[in-house]
């Protein structure tokens, strides 16, 4: 625990100008980003005596052990740099928001040639319109379903649709009228693509005309005595009507809002926002943050619209915003507001009639996501707070393990050999923190030399972090060094800059001895290793012969045993993905000078690799971008290479002809299949 005295700068070195500030602690890692209007006033304010400062404010401060600053011009350059490092650095004191789920939107992809609906989730994308969040992905296909009939738009996966043209066969949608069936040119890329527009003007909010419209048309039909045209339109009609009844009109004069509340105690807030299109509720998200310091309402807004905007431009930020308190200053935020938006947008407090009325109603659903979250996190508090001090008690540790990290070697029959290493946090996943490694150091099966590998690699390069931070000063071992390709730390999440207070292995008591004997010989010595056996699930300590037991109802054992299984899960799923990498090889792979493009136009022109091989050397030639030389090396290497086996459908068991490499057979069923790669984690 630091002094913040230790670190605090001289009252005349820090400017009276608007500003960002950072916090960092001893492992240079950024834990706080504020902003201020006076830097010299508001950094004083964590100067003070201890006691009176706020308890996570307190906890801050010691936790810190430096401060820097960046002076700015304008309190809006101020709010745009400190939202900027917040995303990049994710400082764990700052005030984050924390979905209380991944809230799935309404998208139409209009960058396609042929837009599809979907159900999306996650990170937003260029060229992708979005409508929602809903609660449930449920709703939006309950919506969906309705609307196809009016607006028969694409719905099916890019391998669907390439099939269906293939075939020249639609899928079960285009026969029964709820898809137009582009795959199969029964509408045009630009009617296909109207039809797109529609249904997105539709679920914006402008209804009413386009229900007229078609009102018109049943009126026209039923003139004409076009009676099951008339019927049709009826029909689409009711669809229509039934879907706008999903979301009722809450205000008359058909606004375009955000609403946001917020409930708090001392503690914890919760946020909690209505998105109002056209007059009607089109979503809903609820947010929950820990308040590291005394916080005003109107600065818990102030964060809420940064998580809410910082991402949006146009349509996406609302003309309006109505919350419950207003930052202080308002007018940065509201500039910075009309800056994403592109045209102004008014920042207020809603006084009287329907606006209020909604407000009232966001803010019960803000005090009841409160008072849910505090009732759901204190029984998680509770309980992964009694597993640690039950591992720390088991395995004679001096505090509670905070951060626990586990280790797993996976291999199949000794060919790609790759190892995992996950983190835990307070007891939770920190996946941003997962890495993944390849063994190098020999060939084979050795699980024990594998272990000793890893655990040599990971240590080495937070050594050399230490180094470059001028905490570590003694000699690193020469490997260790010529393995530090790392950039400056600057404060940003880096691969091994943080060390763990336990390292657990997957396995039983040779695993442990190589991982003690990997940070033995690093110098390292205030980390505690233990092991834990899959076989009676018994805990391993180094240079014990008996294991530690815990018993079967331990919140601890369960612990680790998450912590274990979670790097079992990680690690064979890369080792998945190697295979099948390695299995989806070519003998193109070998020639050089030959890349992705070529290989796909040489493939493209002659439709599979076995075409290829029987190809001349003269018609190789005309592939555009080959040239004489290289078809002759292509000709030589495919020469060369022995025939691969048959591949077969894994669906049908038909053995097929030989075809491109990852491409499927017939009935979409891979001809190799490989485990999908793993999002997370970088391979090291």
């Amino acid at each position: 625990m630091a002094d913040p005295s230790s670190y605090r700068p001289k009252p005349g070195e820090i400017p009276d100008s608007p500003g960002v500030y950072r916090f960092r602690d001893e492992h240079r890692r950024v834990i706080y980003v504020g902003k201020a209007k006076s830097l010299r006033q508001r950094l004083a304010n964590y100067f003070q005596d201890l006691a009176s400062l706020h308890p996570r404010t307190r906890t801050m401060v010691t936790t810190a052990a430096s401060v820097e600053w960046t002076v700015v011009s304008t309190e809006v350059e101020a709010l745009q740099l400190e939202y900027s490092w917040i995303k990049e650095f994710d400082p764990r004191f700052n005030v984050k928001y924390r979905d209380d789920k991944s809230y799935p939107y309404l998208a139409v992809t209009m960058n396609e040639e042929f837009p599809r609906v979907q159900v999306m989730r996650g990170q937003k994308r260029k060229g992708v319109r979005y409508f929602g969040p809903y609660g449930h992905a449920w709703a939006i296909r309950d919506t969906v379903d309705l609307l196809l009939r009016v607006f028969p738009v694409r719905t099916c996966s890019a391998g669907v649709f390439k099939n269906a043209a293939r075939t020249g066969r639609p899928c079960l949608l285009g026969y029964i009228g709820k898809c137009s069936a582009p795959c199969v040119d029964r509408v045009s890329a630009d009617e296909h693509r109207d039809l797109a527009e529609d249904f997105c003007d539709f679920m914006a909010g402008r209804t009413g005309a386009y229900i007229r419209r078609l009102e018109q048309q049943m009126t026209q039909a039923a003139e004409e005595m076009e009676y099951e045209r008339a019927a049709r339109l009826r029909d689409d009609i009711g669809a229509l009507k039934k879907a706008m009844e999903k979301s009722a009109v809450v205000l008359a004069d058909a606004t375009d809002a955000d609403l946001i509340a917020v409930a708090e105690d001392e503690l914890e807030a919760a946020v909690q926002i209505f998105h109002v299109r056209g007059g009607r509720v089109r979503g809903q998200r609820g947010w929950v943050t820990d308040k590291v310091e005394e916080i005003t309402t109107g600065a818990l807004v102030e964060h809420a619209l940064q998580q809410l905007y910082g991402e949006e431009k146009g349509d996406s930020v609302p003309k309006e915003v109505l919350v419950p308190a207003l930052p202080d200053p308002v007018e940065p935020v509201q500039e910075w507001l009309a800056e994403r938006r592109g045209s102004g947008v008014s920042l207020r407090i809603p006084q009287r009639g329907d606006k209020k009325a909604l407000m009232e109603t966001v803010q019960r659903n803000a005090q009841q996501a409160l008072v849910l979250h505090k009732t759901k996190r204190a029984s998680d508090l509770t309980t992964r707070s009694r597993a640690l001090e039950e591992i720390a008690e088991a395995l004679d540790l001096d505090s509670a393990p905070l951060r626990i990290e586990c280790y797993d070697i996976s291999h199949l029959q000794g060919d790609d050999v790759v190892a995992s290493m996950v983190v835990f946090e307070d007891g939770l996943q920190r996946k941003s923190e997962y890495r993944r490694f390849q063994i190098k150091g020999f060939a084979g099966q050795d699980d024990v030399r594998s272990m000793h590998e890893v655990i040599s690699r990971r240590f080495r390069r937070y050594l050399a972090e230490k180094e470059k931070t001028g905490e570590w000063v003694d000699d690193l071992p020469e490997e260790g060094t010529a393995e530090n390709g790392l950039k400056d730390d600057d404060g940003r999440p880096k691969k091994f800059a943080y060390p763990p207070q336990l390292v657990v292995v997957d396995g039983g008591q040779p695993q442990v001895a190589a991982a003690k004997k990997a940070l033995d010989e690093l110098g390292i010595d205030d980390i505690a290793v233990c092991g834990l056996a899959k076989r009676l699930e018994e805990v391993w300590l180094p240079d014990d012969d008996d294991p530690v037991v815990l018993p079967r109802t331990s919140e601890g054992l369960y612990l680790l045993q998450r912590v274990r299984d979670e790097a079992h899960r990680f690690a064979i799923t890369y080792q998945r993905t190697k295979r099948g990498q390695r299995f989806r090889s070519s003998p193109l792979d070998d020639v050089p000078g030959l890349g992705d493009t070529r290989k796909q136009a040489l493939l493209k022109h002659f439709g599979s690799l076995k075409k290829l091989r029987s190809a001349t050397i003269d018609q190789i030639c005309e592939v555009p971008g080959i040239g004489r030389k290289t078809a002759e090396t292509i000709a030589v290497a495919l020469a060369q290479a022995a025939p691969a086996a048959p591949a077969v459908n894994t669906a049908t068991g038909e053995i097929m002809d030989e075809e491109e490499p990852g491409t499927t057979g017939s009935g979409g069923a891979p001809v190799t299949a490989g485990a999908p790669d793993e999002r997370r984690g970088q391979e090291t």
